[in-house]
Order: structure tokens, then sequence, then C-alpha cells
């Protein structure tokens, strides 16, 4: 959750950024005297969303390390990091992946990965994680990191907000114009957009961009299913670790879990929308029911 928790807001931030900027430099050429201009207005949305999103990328990694407090081990010193080092370099020599930069940040159980490219990425791990999980436990969640770089996952998301980012930005600005034109019906134009655009344009940013947010979290999601089941070939074929892990991070009790589970699809609410990650009970049951 960790991962795509940073790239997202990192994500908000660089588009925000880049709108400020734009705006100061005067780029916004799409909105002229004599209307909205779609093309530059398609290009301008292009920039923006595409932008943000391949600069929040390649930012991530050192975004990363500098917001988890990341201790890199870079020459392990201790019989656990000399095992958590080897443990990525066999998934990632598995996974056909260069060796990825490896750290221990402090914290309840988690881990993630992160980085732009395959074969240059991050994996981390968490204290709590070492501390309350077994050594198949840990493997089996080491193993769902790397499939999410063997799976190009950072880019695919990357795409996704990017198609997303484009979309908000376009349509915002032609309802605004659309309700800004309705409000100044017979007024001149010419000294620029008036309020109604100037309100309008920032409140769809902000509910598009809610949309926006449930359609990368549904992305998200199925993900999540996928580095789960990698998780399992790198481990070769072994379930039982990757459920029993999943079960320790769902606060359920580990060991031989129902087939099915009751509660899947049940709980969750409007908050389900824009999780990141599919309910514990739908990941240990999407492993139990694979074939």
């Amino acid at each position: 959750m960790k991962r795509i928790l940073l790239f997202v807001l990192t994500n908000v931030l660089v588009v925000a950024v880049l709108g400020i900027v734009a705006s100061l430099l005067g780029v916004n050429r799409y909105l002229t005297a004599n209307g909205l201009n779609l093309g530059a207005l398609l290009g301008f949305a292009l920039i923006m969303g595409f932008g943000g999103a391949i600069i929040s990328l390649l930012i991530s990694k050192p975004m990363a390390k500098w917001t988890s407090g990341l201790h890199m081990i870079d020459n392990p010193q201790t019989p656990d990091e000399a095992w958590i080092v080897g443990t990525v370099k066999r998934f990632a020599d598995r996974a056909g992946i260069g060796m990825p930069e490896v750290g221990i940040f402090e914290g309840e159980p988690n881990a993630f990965a992160t980085g732009a490219f395959k074969n240059s990425a991050l994996v981390a791990v968490s204290t709590g994680l070492l501390q309350n999980m077994t050594r198949d436990e840990v493997e089996a969640v080491i193993g769902h990191e790397v499939a999410h770089i063997a799976n190009g996952d950072m880019v695919t998301m990357t795409l996704i907000q990017g198609v997303m980012n484009t979309f908000v930005v376009f349509l915002s600005r032609v309802i605004g114009y659309a309700v800004d034109s309705f409000l100044r019906r017979g007024d001149d134009r010419s000294s620029g957009p008036g309020i109604g655009y100037m309100i309008t344009t920032v409140v769809l940013d902000i509910v598009l961009g809610f949309a926006a947010a449930i359609v990368v979290a549904w992305f998200s999601r199925q993900r999540e299913f996928r580095a789960d089941a990698g998780s399992v070939e790198l481990m070769g074929g072994q379930r039982q670790p990757m459920v029993n892990a999943l079960a320790r991070l769902g606060g359920l009790p580990a060991g031989e879990l129902p087939k099915s589970v009751a509660a899947m699809g049940i709980t969750g609410g409007i908050g389900k929308l824009f999780s990141t990650h599919p309910p514990i009970e739908e990941r240990i049951a999407a492993l139990q029911n694979a074939r």
C-alpha cells in the first residue's frame, strides 16, 4: 500500500506544481478571446497528465528513501541482513530482473517495492515484518514485491495515472468554460476567463480527481492479486506461506484457512472504492481457489 500511496501523493503534488508553473509562465494558451482551443487544451492536458505521472515515477525511489527513513543494506552486517539480500537476489534471478536495492525501515509489518525501471528498483521491508513473521512468510512477502517489479506494475500504474490525469485536466476546463460562458452571456470575454471558469475548474479538478482515484485504485487492486500469484510462482508453487503472511497482515489466525471466505466482497463500503489493496480475505480466497 505504501508504494501506491507515495506514488499518488507525489503525482498530486507534481501536477499541482506544474499547473502553478504553467499559469505563471502564461503557457495556458488553450483559452483565447475566440473561445476554447480544444487542440491546444488536449496538448496541455496530455503534458500535465503524463508529465506529472512520469515525474512521479522517476522520483519514486528517492522519495521512498527520504520519506521512509530507509536503512539501505549495501553491505550486509548481520545474518538477517544477509538473508534478506540473498532472498531478494534469488527471487530477482528467478524473475529475470536486475538486483534491486534493498532496505529496512522501522514500523509495523509492511513492505514495498518501487522504482522507474525493472533493473534498478528498490525492495524494502519493515522491522515489524521481520519480527512478527516466519522466514517462509517474509519470503512470500518479498516474492510479492519482486513480482510487482517483474510485472512492471509501477510503469503500468504510471500510464493509467497519466490517462486519468489527462481526462481530469481536459474535462474540468471544458466544463468550466461552458459554465463560464453560460454565466457571462453577452459579456465581453476579451478580458479572459471569469470567476465561473476559475471556480468550476478548481472544483472539478477535485471532484474528477476523486473519480480518477477510484479507477486507479481498481487497477491497483488487480495488480495485487497478480503479485500474490507471482509470489507463489517464485516460491516454486507454495501457496501456504503467502496465505499465512496475508493472514498475519490481516490479524487473522495463521495456518490452514477455510476454502471459502464468507466476508468476501461484503465489507468495505465506499472506502473500498479508494483502497489500493483488496481485502485480505479476498486475496486469500483468490490464492486458495487458483488452479
